[in-house]
């Protein structure tokens, strides 16, 4: 049993920094420190909107220059009580502290005071994604909106995996840590699980972490937390999008009902598109929720040599490749689809990439240095 880690959110609204604040350095790593006058406020069960006569001074980490905001942010707390709670706050300075993508929630800086830890990001004004999907008075996203939200995420993922100069292997991707910014864009946020590793290295044996219902098996057996158990993460994330629902829930009844065995059903029955959200009634794109469904599957094959990388992941929703079709034993891990290699060999091997066309090589080139 772990030591229980408190997170709370604070919203803020900024006024001008003068004064340099406190470096804090990890890993090299100089990460600016916040100092906030009278947080007094802040609770562990809800949001306060606090008035502009709080200040907050940021150091040159960040900027060559003193800050002068007038924009909201917000501000999260992590309770002090254990080894544990700090290195998941530093985990997140760490890491998401030199991130810089356009569906990333940037981290602002931090703040230490009398054992208490606040992370300072930017404010996302339309809260989480699991609101609007679980919320029985929810407001309704369109599809249109789903879709771009996956692109999104997909696209800060492939990022996290291939695009900096570490591997930054989140652990918890959920619809619940996906925040929704002004334009309703979707930003993968809290990175208080997440590990780096150099590029080509193995990843560490860790404590398993993460969410019931987005934990890989090979996760749960080996205690390593991988690019793939991401994409497992990932299609849980997909799955819930296009139905909907959470990837374990509970009925009056008390059966439980998996969200993944319910769109393998579907999809071994050719009725695949009964799995999607019936919220959504007939306002969809017909192939892109199935090409939705699909991917939702094949991320969260049991098998983790026969998940695809985020980099082809990227290249199906960009229709810069076709979606491998599963055949029938398919969940068994032989993907009609990829050939003689078959759909192991594309979560291992680089050779299946190799086809990129001029185009979608493009399309890759563009996420990686401008997040777009």
């Amino acid at each position: 049993m772990f030591p229980k880690v408190i997170f709370s959110f604070l919203i803020l609204t900024l006024t001008t920094a003068s004064a340099p604040g406190a470096n804090f350095t990890y890993n090299g790593f100089d990460a600016a420190e916040l100092w906030l006058d009278g947080i007094a406020e802040i609770t562990p069960n809800g949001l306060l909107r606090l008035t502009d006569t709080r200040k907050l001074a940021m150091g040159h980490a960040f900027h060559p220059s003193p800050l002068r905001f007038r924009n909201s942010t917000t501000v999260k707390q992590v309770s002090h009580e254990s080894r544990q709670g700090m290195r998941e706050f530093i985990a997140e300075i760490v890491s998401i502290g030199r991130l810089r993508h356009r569906n990333l929630v940037q981290l602002l800086g931090y703040c230490r005071r009398k054992g208490e830890l606040l992370l300072v990001y930017e404010f996302m004004p339309n809260g989480s994604l699991d609101k609007f999907l679980f919320n029985k008075s929810k407001l309704m996203l369109s599809w249109g909106q789903r879709f771009q939200i996956i692109k999104g995420v997909a696209s800060a993922l492939y990022y996290l995996h291939e695009g900096w100069e570490k591997v930054v292997v989140h652990r918890d991707i959920k619809a619940s840590n996906i925040l929704l910014d002004d334009q309703m864009n979707g930003r993968l946020g809290d990175f208080g699980l997440a590990r780096l590793y150099d590029h080509g290295t193995d990843p560490q044996t860790t404590h398993v972490v993460g969410t019931l219902g987005y934990l890989a098996p090979d996760l749960t057996k080996t205690g390593k937390a991988t690019t793939s158990t991401d994409v497992f993460a990932f299609g849980g994330f997909l799955l819930e999008v296009a139905c909907g629902r959470r990837p374990i829930e509970i009925r009056a009844s008390e059966e439980e009902v998996v969200l993944v065995d319910k769109v393998l059903q579907c999809w071994k029955a050719g009725t695949i598109l009964e799995a999607r959200d019936p919220n959504l009634g007939n306002e969809y794109i017909v192939e892109e929720m199935e090409m939705v469904l699909k991917l939702g599957l094949l991320c969260s094959h049991p098998n983790s040599k026969s998940r695809p990388p985020m980099r082809l992941v990227m290249r199906i929703l960009e229709r810069d490749a076709p979606l491998p079709e599963m055949s029938e034993d398919g969940w068994d891990g032989e993907i009609s689809a990829m050939g003689k290699e078959g759909f192991n060999d594309i979560g291992t091997s680089d050779s299946s990439l190799l086809s990129m066309s001029v185009c979608s090589a493009s399309t890759m080139e563009s996420v990686l240095l401008t997040g777009r």
